[in-house]
Formats: C-alpha cells, sequence, structure tokens
C-alpha cells in the first residue's frame, strides 16, 4: 500500500510528530511506501520524492502581525499546488492527515477529494470545533467551549490565540470558513480519535462526522520492566506549562513541605519550578533517564486543567507500574482506573489536589497495590504492532469505500 502521510511538522516536535512518525517508520518495516508531505525545515526527517514542501510559516511567531499575507495560512494555495504535484508524483493510495492548520491549512484536503484519493485524519486536538484547539481559554485559564455550538468569532472576542487579537481573528475567520461555507472536514472519510470524549466533543459539534469516527487511544512502545525499588519523591513530568496545571502542583509542593517533590521537562514555566526547598528540578530528561525517574517514583502527579486527549506521560507512568494522580475530565479519566492504578480527582485546585497526595502518599500498601495493578494493565495496553494493524484495517475499508 502506498501511504501519503501529511503533517505540517516533519520531524520529531512534539506527541502528533513523534506518532505519525513512528507509524510511518513501522508501515515502511512491513513492506508498505510511505512519504511525506509538510513545511520545508532543516530538521526535517522525512521526505517526498517529488521534494515538494511548503514555505516554513511559524504562527507563533511575534512579528506575525507584521506579515502581509495572513490569509496564506487560513487558504494556502502553495500547499494546494505542491501536494498536488506529490500526489501525481507517488499516486499515493490513501492520505493519512495529522495537524494541518494554519501551515498547510485544509485546502489539501480539496485537492485530494478531487482527485480522488481518500483521507484520514488522526484529531490530535480541538482543532475542528475551537479556533484555538484547546477547548480552554488561555487568557482567563478556564475551559471554554463557546465555539463549539456558538459562533466562531467568540475566539476573536476572548483573544484566545496567543492573546493577539489578530491571530485569534484568523483562527475565527478559519473556523467560520471551513466549518459553514466550504465544508472540507465533510469530504474526509475517516476520523481517528485518540479518545472517547474527544469522539463525543465532534458528534456533538456537528452532524458531519455521524458514521466517521473511531475512537482508539494511543500506542506506547512498552519498556523492558527493571527491577527498580520505589523511591521517597512524587513526580512531575512532562511539559511545563500553564493549562498542565503547574502552578496548582507547585503551590501543594510549597505548603507540602514534609514530601519531597521532582519535576522534569521544559516549557515556558520552567523557572518557577527552581528554588523551591522540598523540590528537585530535574530539566529535561529523555531515554532511560526519564524512564528511571517515573519507575522510582512513589506515584507520578499530571494535574492537567484543560481538556488533555491521550497524554502519552500518564501511559508512560502506568507501564512502568507508577500510580497516577490525574483529573476527572477529558482523556485522561479513560486512562486511570479510580482507587486502582491512581486517584481521580473530581474538580481540579489546590486543596484537592493537596488531599489527594497526601492521602496516596501516606498509604504504602495502597501504592504498591496501584503499582501492581498498573504492572498487570500493561496486557491491555495498546502497542505499536496493534495500532498498526488496526490502522491498516481502516485504511483498506476507507480504500474499498471510495472505490465503490
Amino acid at each position: 500500500m502506498k501511504i501519503l502521510m501529511v503533517n505540517k511538522f516533519l520531524y520529531p516536535k512534539g506527541g502528533a510528530e513523534t506518532y505519525f512518525l513512528k507509524i510511518g517508520n513501522y508501515l515502511q518495516e512491513h513492506g508498505h511506501q510511505v512519504e511525506y508531505f509538510g513545511m520545508y525545515d532543516e530538521k526535517n526527517t522525512m521526505k517526498n520524492n517529488a521534494n515538494q514542501y511548503t514555505s516554513n510559516v511559524d504562527f507563533h511567531n511575534a512579528g506575525m502581525e507584521k506579515i502581509l499575507y495572513p490569509f496564506k495560512i487560513i487558504y494556502s494555495k502553495e500547499a494546494k499546488e505542491k501536494i498536488k504535484k506529490v500526489i501525481e508524483d507517488f499516486k499515493p493510495d490513501i492520505i493519512h492527515m495529522n495537524n494541518i492548520n494554519f501551515q498547510l491549512t485544509p485546502s489539501i484536503i480539496d485537492v485530494a477529494y478531487k482527485m480522488n484519493v481518500p483521507i484520514v485524519q488522526t484529531v490530535h486536538d480541538y482543532q475542528m470545533i475551537c479556533p484555538n484547539h484547546l477547548l480552554f481559554n488561555p487568557n482567563t485559564n478556564e475551559i471554554c467551549e463557546k465555539c463549539v455550538n456558538g459562533s466562531k468569532w467568540n475566539c476573536t472576542k476572548g483573544n484566545c490565540i496567543h492573546g493577539s487579537k489578530l491571530k485569534s481573528m484568523i483562527g475565527s475567520v478559519e473556523g467560520v470558513l471551513y466549518t459553514k461555507y466550504k465544508k472540507e472536514y465533510q469530504k474526509v472519510s475517516k476520523f481517528i480519535c485518540p479518545s472517547y470524549f474527544l469522539e463525543n466533543k465532534l458528534l456533538k459539534a456537528s452532524d458531519i462526522y455521524k458514521g466517521k469516527t473511531i475512537a482508539i487511544h494511543n500506542f506506547i512502545e512498552l519498556k523492558p520492566l527493571n527491577s527498580y525499588t520505589k523511591d521517597d519523591y512524587v513526580l512531575f513530568f512532562g511539559r511545563l506549562s500553564e493549562e498542565k496545571g503547574l502552578k496548582i502542583f507547585l503551590e501543594c509542593c510549597k505548603e507540602l513541605k514534609n514530601i519531597k517533590f521532582k519535576v522534569a521537562g521544559t516549557g515556558p514555566l520552567e523557572d518557577i519550578c527552581k528554588g523551591i526547598e522540598n523540590l528537585e528540578f530535574m530539566g529535561f530528561k529523555t531515554g532511560i533517564e526519564l524512564e528511571e525517574l517515573i519507575a522510582k517514583a512513589k506515584f507520578s502527579v499530571y494535574p492537567s486543567i484543560w481538556y488533555e486527549n491521550c497524554p502519552l506521560s500518564i501511559l508512560e507512568s502506568e507501564s512502568l507500574g507508577t500510580p497516577v494522580i490525574t483529573v476527572k475530565n477529558g482523556g485522561m479519566m479513560e486512562l486511570v482506573e479510580d482507587n486502582e492504578t491512581g486517584i481521580l480527582i473530581e474538580d481540579i485546585n489546590k486543596e484537592n489536589l493537596k488531599k489527594a497526595i497526601v492521602n496516596l502518599y501516606e498509604n504504602d500498601s495502597l501504592i504498591e497495590n496501584m503499582s501492581k495493578n498498573c504492572i498487570a494493565k500493561r496486557d491491555k495496553m495498546i502497542s505499536l504492532d496493534q495500532y498498526c494493524k488496526e490502522l491498516l484495517d481502516i485504511y483498506i475499508e476507507v480504500i474499498k469505500g471510495v472505490k465503490q
């Protein structure tokens, strides 16, 4: 089978990129032909034989307001023309889209549809129902669903994209254009959702997704279980940002002076993780260092205040026998069994999180039982092999549907 993977970044920048690059490598190793389309970047690790990529557009750039062609990130003629050349050269059986908005734009959907190439899309966030992709207002630090069934202009009113009126306006225009007028997403054959929560949000938002969604939790590449001994600390690891609930976590750390905490990761709030007496800031960790850090923790804490989709951090923690305290919302509640593999907090705030941390920290027997349950759960976790086999079934089903 010939598969064209599409994503704005073609190097391991984040979770979405790691996801599709691992899938692409697996499919190639198992006899399929895979090419990639996205933005040009010196860091790119994947390519297409036609050597066609869009110009690099950084939507996070502070100089965005000075760009003379802001509507390029709403409808990219360049992306449309270049993916056409890739399709003509590669002749894919199917296109698997990932993150395309702002840099590639849904203009590429129209090209593939007209060329009769079926499309599936993995929905990594809430971009099709929320202009800032998060269902979260970063200015108020609150969950926000105003645009889901209401006007996409709520994004502009709330300056929801990077606090910028212009960027938020562009996001609103893009949302209105593709959901109300051009209806590009109706041309996608299947939407793969990494959580049932996200799938339900799509189905409630619009009838265009009815019968086109499938929920599959993300895969995890299981590490061999080494004989790690639990150490006396509580761990937070991942992106160090507001929506991850880091500030609430740090407030708890400061008040629970008898508990040792460790934080690993990088992000905009990195500096506030330093200088806390009972907290050791570990910086960015990967590989065996991160594995050991997770496995030795009494438990990890994942207190996100936004609707996380399918956070790999929770799966990584459980797979190494480390229980997780997290929040009963979004896709997080689908990954943790309350009082069995961790604790689910109903409402995330400092007092509730602090209470959960103390109760679990002081109960070694419960931690031991939870750890055993986490390890037993490894057999139920989705491997890359299982995931790709199911993905190939989806591809075949979609291709047959288009050819009929």
